[in-house]
C-alpha cells in the first residue's frame, strides 16, 4: 500500500538504500511498500515479495507494443494467449498455481530491515517511488490474464510472488528476458496428461491405460517419443490424441462411460493386430513391430479414434465395434506398402501433421466399406488433384 515518507536519500536510480524506519512522515512523497526478503544473486540486489493481484495490473502497465523488437526489453503481448489463462483463473479460483513475475524496478529503491538494530537483516521493507517504472522481465501474460480475470471477478483478493531487480538498462532488462528463457523447457505431452487432474480427458486416459489389458504396461507414460529400443507400444500422449479424437463433439458421456467406450475400442481393435499380442507375449520385440508396420504409431491410433467417434455418432453399440473392425486385420499394416507413402508416410517417415491423419483415416474406412466424412472427402479429391 501506499505511504508517505520522510526520510528519502538521494541515491542514482537502480541503486537501493538501507535506512532504519523513519519515526516521522511528510505529506507529498508517496512510495509502495512491500513486505519483502533481501537476497544476492550473481553480485546483484534483488528482493522477493508478495503483491496483491488488484495492484499488479496498475503497478505493471504494458505500453512496449508500438516500439520496434530491439527497444523492447520483452516480446510482443500474444493477446490469443490471455482468455485461456483467464479462463484458468475463472475456472479454478481454489486451485489454480500461477508462478512469481519477474521485474525490474527503474527507480530509487530504499530496503527497510525488520530489525531496526540490524541493518544487514534479509527481512524488511522494500519502499518504491510511485514514480518508479517497472518492467516485467518474465510474466506479461499472467499479469494480462490476471488484469482480465479480475474483471469478471473483482472479489479475487489473492496475491502473487513478485521478484524485483534493479533495473541497469535496457540493454540489462532484454538481456535478463534472454536469460529466463534460455533453459525454459515445456514438459512433455505425456507428462501433462498424467499429471492433469482437472481434465476428464486425461483422467479417462490414465484409467483406460492402468485397466486394458491391451495398453497396461506397455504405455511410454513420460515422453512424447519412443526411443528406438524401448519395449513399450505406444506413448500416453498417442493415447490420449486417440481418445480426443474418439470423444470429439460427443458430450452426453459422463467419465465411466468414456473409459468403458474407450476400453471397448482398444479390445476391438487388438483383435485385428495380431503383433499387438506378440509383443505382450514378448515372442517378437517392440521395436521390431515400429520398426516394420505402422500400427503402433500415433497416427494410426488418433485413425482409430475418429473411426470410433463415427461409430458414437451413429449409434453403433460398442459390444459390436470388433465385428465393425474385423476389416483392419486384412489390411496390409507394413511400412513398405507403397499405399501408405503420402498418408501415414512422408518420404517413408511416419507422419502425423492433420492432413496426414485425414488421409490416413479415409485410407482405413474406405478398406472397411465405410463413408467418408466431409474433411476426409476433401482430403482425397486434394490428393487425387496432385496426382
Amino acid at each position: 500500500m501506499p505511504k508517505p515518507v520522510s526520510d528519502i536519500v538521494p541515491v542514482a536510480r537502480g541503486d537501493v538504500d538501507v535506512v532504519a524506519p523513519a519515526p516521522t512522515a511528510m505529506a507529498g512523497h508517496y512510495e509502495y511498500a512491500f513486505p519483502a526478503i533481501r537476497g544476492v544473486q550473481a553480485g546483484r540486489v534483488f528482493f522477493v515479495s508478495m503483491c496483491p493481484l488488484k495492484l499488479l495490473s496498475k503497478m505493471f502497465v504494458w505500453d512496449d507494443e508500438d516500439l520496434p523488437p530491439e527497444l523492447r526489453a520483452q516480446r510482443t503481448l500474444n493477446k490469443g494467449r490471455i482468455p485461456e489463462m483467464a479462463r484458468y483463473i475463472d475456472e479454478n479460483p481454489t486451485t489454480y498455481t500461477f508462478s512469481a513475475i519477474t521485474a525490474s524496478v527503474d527507480a530509487s529503491v530504499r530496503f527497510v530491515p525488520a530489525g531496526a538494530a540490524d541493518a544487514t537483516s534479509g527481512l524488511g521493507t522494500l519502499r518504491i517511488p510511485m514514480d518508479g517504472r517497472f518492467v516485467i522481465n518474465d510474466g506479461q501474460h499472467r499479469r494480462a490474464a490476471i488484469e482480465q480475470a479480475l474483471r469478471t471477478n473483482p472479489e479475487l483478493g489473492e496475491t502473487i510472488a513478485v521478484v524485483f531487480f534493479l533495473d541497469k538498462g535496457l540493454e540489462r532488462c532484454q538481456q535478463m528476458f534472454a536469460d529466463l528463457n534460455r533453459h525454459a523447457v515445456r514438459p512433455s505431452t505425456s507428462i501433462g496428461v498424467l499429471y492433469d487432474h482437472r481434465d476428464v480427458l486425461a483422467a479417462v486416459t490414465r484409467a483406460v491405460v492402468a485397466q486394458s489389458p491391451v495398453l497396461r504396461t506397455f504405455v511410454e507414460q513420460a515422453s512424447t517419443s519412443l526411443p528406438k529400443a524401448s519395449r513399450k507400444m505406444f506413448t500416453l500422449s498417442a493415447v490420449h490424441g486417440a481418445h480426443k479424437a474418439l470423444f470429439s463433439g460427443i458430450d452426453e458421456l459422463d467419465q465411466p462411460r468414456m473409459t468403458s467406450t474407450a476400453l471397448a475400442l482398444w479390445e476391438a481393435s487388438d483383435r485385428q493386430f495380431p503383433e499387438w499380442a506378440m509383443i505382450r507375449a514378448r515372442t517378437v520385440s517392440a521395436p521390431e513391430i515400429r520398426h516394420d508396420f505402422i500400427h503402433t504409431h500415433g497416427i494410426v491410433l488418433t485413425a482409430l479414434g475418429r473411426i470410433g467417434n463415427s461409430l458414437l455418432h451413429d449409434g453403433v453399440p460398442t459390444k459390436t465395434w470388433a465385428r465393425r473392425l474385423a476389416g483392419l486385420s486384412t489390411l496390409d499394416w507394413s511400412r513398405t506398402n507403397s499405399a501408405w507413402e503420402g498418408r501415414a508416410l512422408v518420404g517413408g517417415v511416419v507422419t502425423k501433421a492433420s492432413s496426414n491423419v485425414l488421409l490416413t483415416t479415409a485410407a482405413i474406412r474406405m478398406h472397411l466399406s465405410m463413408p467418408l466424412p466431409p474433411d476426409e472427402q476433401r482430403a482425397e479429391d486434394n490428393r487425387k488433384a496432385l496426382v
